[in-house]
């Protein structure tokens, strides 16, 4: 996207330098000072080699040198300029093992907003998204994905701000339609889908769940994981619509490698992410649906965290737009009546065990991200820290076993001079 032009009477912020110009259209229409992404306005606004500088801090060095970009073909980059979303394509490699060939992976992630407004009927709102997401998909089969993995519950709008029970009909079973819509691209594109939605499980009650459903390359049902962690937080009113997930961390073991699936909120715990990686995965996929307001600054640091602790990849996906229902809500938190959520950021972006990762996708348009990743990063980076050998569990099951009794009491040594009173 092309920088706006500066208005004459636009805002001013104080800083230790002195004053810059604040765009007042910054946050609501989803750019950055008029830019796609803070990748774009450093890029336009810096001298080449300051430049280099500041990306070689940002984003890291992978195996030493900066990422490549991958050349896609024409097939699917006509399809983002015909339905405008963003496409980017980046290459992480690894060291050549003399024992190992490389074990290359060509993963995507999508991110995208809602097709209609939230008051369409609902079986059109569904219909839409199916419609949108189909010509990105096979953007993605196209320039040979193996992996792909869709934006948390991004069958309907993000309504679980509302606490209204009316859009609990977005729920589907595991194998309902739009599983059935996906498993036909994933034969025909060869490629593992992974599916987060709003699930109803028709042999317990109708439970609902968070769950993302994985969909092999055959067009297989692989299995399913249930969201573990659910916020309580702002908006976030979650819990009024699905429980906390029952089936553990697992790692699903596909044709291309061993994935696993950390759902939105998930990521805010450190224990969580350990988990799948004790678990053995080596791509971890984070779908969200997460708001500016609340947590953009921690956004690219939580999942790169997780990535180098725990020597596996992260594949990090967040909806874009502003979503406006038709009923106002309350948050709880003080805030007058609203009847939007904020503005879902987008900037996905890949994170890999050797601490860089790729510039985002856009703040505010649809987009494919896609990597090339060699999979063998993820032992040479375990070879090379050591943290699987060095950390110290047994310390740790202790400390958990001991904090979970009713009369934990915490291992504080305090100084004996500290409360006593001076003669």
């Amino acid at each position: 996207m092309e920088k706006s032009s500066a208005s004459a009477s636009e805002d001013k912020i104080e800083t230790q330098n002195g004053p810059i110009p604040q765009q007042s259209k910054a946050s609501s229409d989803g750019c950055i000072c008029g830019y796609d992404s803070l990748h774009q306005l450093l890029k336009a606004n810096l001298e080449p080699h300051l430049f280099q500088e500041v990306n070689r801090l940002l984003l890291g060095l992978n195996c030493g040198r900066g990422l490549e970009t991958i050349a896609l073909p024409e097939s699917a980059k006509s399809l983002s300029s015909q339905h405008n979303f963003d496409l980017q394509a980046f290459h992480f490699h690894a060291d050549k093992e003399l024992l190992r060939e490389p074990r290359i992976v060509r993963v995507g992630l999508i991110q995208n907003s809602i097709a209609l407004q939230t008051t369409a009927p609902f079986l059109d709102q569904k219909r839409a998204i199916f419609e949108k997401l189909k010509p990105i998909i096979d953007a993605a089969g196209a320039s040979g994905v193996n992996i792909l993995c869709l934006q948390e519950a991004w069958t309907m709008p993000f309504a679980f701000c509302t606490r209204e029970k009316r859009w609990c009909e977005f729920a589907e079973p595991v194998q309902g339609e739009s599983t059935k819509f996906l498993q036909e691209l994933a034969q025909k594109y060869n490629m593992v889908i992974i599916s987060p939605i709003l699930e109803r499980d028709v042999n317990h009650g109708e439970t609902l769940w968070n769950t993302a459903v994985i969909i092999g390359n055959h067009g297989n049902i692989i299995g399913k994981h249930r969201k573990n962690h659910i916020p309580r937080v702002g908006d976030f009113n979650e819990s009024t619509y699905y429980m906390e997930g029952n089936t553990g961390h697992p790692v699903f073991e596909t044709t291309y490698g061993k994935i696993a699936v950390n759902i939105c909120y998930g990521r805010h715990h450190p224990l969580n992410w350990l988990a799948f990686g004790l678990n053995g995965a080596e791509i971890v996929f984070n779908p969200s649906a997460t708001v500016g307001e609340l947590s953009e600054p921690m956004w690219p640091i939580e999942a790169r965290n997780a990535a180098i602790a725990n020597s596996y990849f992260v594949g990090s996906i967040n909806r874009v737009g502003t979503e406006i229902f038709p009923n106002p809500f309350t948050s709880g938190d003080g805030k007058p009546q609203h009847a939007d959520f904020g503005h879902f950021y987008g900037s996905s972006h890949f994170s890999a065990p050797d601490a860089s990762c790729t510039p985002s996708l856009s703040r505010h348009r649809d987009g494919l991200l896609i990597s090339d990743m060699d999979l063998n990063l993820c032992r040479q980076l375990k070879d090379k820290w050591g943290f699987r050998m060095t950390a110290r569990y047994e310390l740790y099951a202790d400390l958990l076993a001991n904090y979970l009794k009713p009369d934990f009491e915490p291992q504080i040594i305090s100084d004996p001079l500290l409360h006593k009173k001076s003669s």
